[in-house]
């Protein structure tokens, strides 16, 4: 989401050659700490310019970032994308700086009231693109050449609710995949599991274009601890679902956002968190440690040590490492398509990240057959 919010601001902002703008994240405390250090860092660089922040730290910690002295001024996270805010003509979507892979935001906000998280203060309630916009937005992508586009939002799943007819996630993907017959690949960005539609289930099982990647808005594996996050699901509901998606689709990797070290969490349901790991076989995993984050029901809670908390978020990332490790050789051999990236790695449909031979052209698709693992990497 804040690829390609940043992308648009890059756009909108091309011709402010004395203007700093720092896109900043509140989703934990160690992102603000970065959005101050990333404040401190651009002042250093551009004594002269001016500097403003925009994102959700703008409006979460309002008046900590506006006190900073290198802070010239903040713009209203849900105005950042409006030409008005800055004084500046429209401008068209624009390819990304540093991605191969265009990134389409077609959701903003979030009605759901999760007890860690501060988005819904950050970005405000729930607002879907219509599909007519979506489609205008990739057709502009794809006639400069992008062969993959993301989906992403904070809340994807929960795209359509607030339109007529209240529309599902799957009526947007069937329609962006019709509408463009000749886009090689589609991908989501994370998903909530218990939000996806009997069409958007059967497109990911089925549909070849649409990328066997599903990365899941998990954050647990402890029922307990789930409902203390105000989570809509069970254990159970997410092992059902890749389960179900698996028997159709059986190359599907999983990806899962995990949080170390909630509030209550005791040592059984660490390991519960653990064991998730290896009985959904994730391979992209997002580990948090927990952070609190002010003004949530989860602040009074009952807090872990954060020398433990750090313990298990170890130990999440090396069951994730192991995991990963694990499927990477299972993919030795085999021809995977790869869309080039400008660093001179791609990702395959699976979102396996494989280095390419030199002189690969950036936004080309190219079939390797990787021979080895590579510091993390198949090459």
């Amino acid at each position: 989401m804040n690829l390609s919010e940043s992308e648009g601001l890059r756009a909108l902002l091309a011709a402010e050659d004395d203007l700093v703008v720092i896109n900043s994240c509140a989703v934990t405390s160690e992102a603000v700490r970065q959005t101050r250090q990333a404040i401190r860092r651009a002042r250093l660089a551009r004594p002269d310019a001016r500097l403003l922040v925009t994102g959700c730290a703008a409006e979460v910690e309002r008046s900590a970032l506006g006190a900073m002295p290198e802070v010239d001024g903040l713009v209203a996270n849900v105005s950042k994308l409006d030409p008005r805010a800055w004084n500046v003509a429209a401008a068209p979507a624009a390819a990304s700086a540093t991605h191969t892979r265009a990134f389409i935001a077609v959701q903003n906000g979030c009605d759901h009231a999760c007890t860690f998280c501060v988005i819904p203060q950050g970005r405000g309630p729930s607002r879907s693109v219509p599909v007519e916009g979506v489609l205008r937005d990739i057709s502009r992508h794809l006639d400069s050449g992008t062969s993959e586009v993301v989906l992403t939002g904070v809340d994807l799943t929960g795209w359509g609710h607030d339109l007529p007819g209240a529309p599902r996630l799957g009526t947007l993907v069937g329609a962006i995949l019709s509408a463009f017959p000749a886009l090689p690949r589609l991908r989501l960005s994370s998903v909530d599991g218990v939000e996806i539609d009997p069409q958007l289930f059967d497109l990911i099982a089925s549909e070849q274009r649409l990328m066997p990647h599903l990365h899941l808005s998990l954050q647990h594996g402890n029922d307990l601890i789930l409902k203390r996050m105000k989570r809509r699901h069970s254990r159970q509901n997410a092992v059902d679902l890749v389960s179900r998606l698996k028997a159709r689709r059986p190359d599907l990797a999983i990806g899962a956002d995990l949080i170390a070290g909630f509030p209550t969490e005791d040592q059984a349901a660490h390991h519960e968190n653990l064991s998730i790991i290896a009985e959904l076989a994730i391979v992209h995993g997002h580990v948090f440690p927990y952070s609190p984050r002010p003004d949530t029901p989860a602040v009074r809670m009952p807090q872990v040590q954060t020398t433990e908390i750090k313990a298990r978020a170890s130990e999440l990332r090396h069951a994730v490492s192991a995991q990963r490790n694990h499927w990477l050789a299972s993919l030795v051999g085999k021809p995977l398509s790869v869309l080039a990236e400008r660093d001179g790695t791609g990702h395959a449909p699976n979102f396996a990240r494989v280095a390419l031979p030199p002189g690969t052209k950036a936004g080309d698709l190219v079939t390797i057959t990787p021979t080895r693992i590579s510091e993390g990497l198949l090459a």
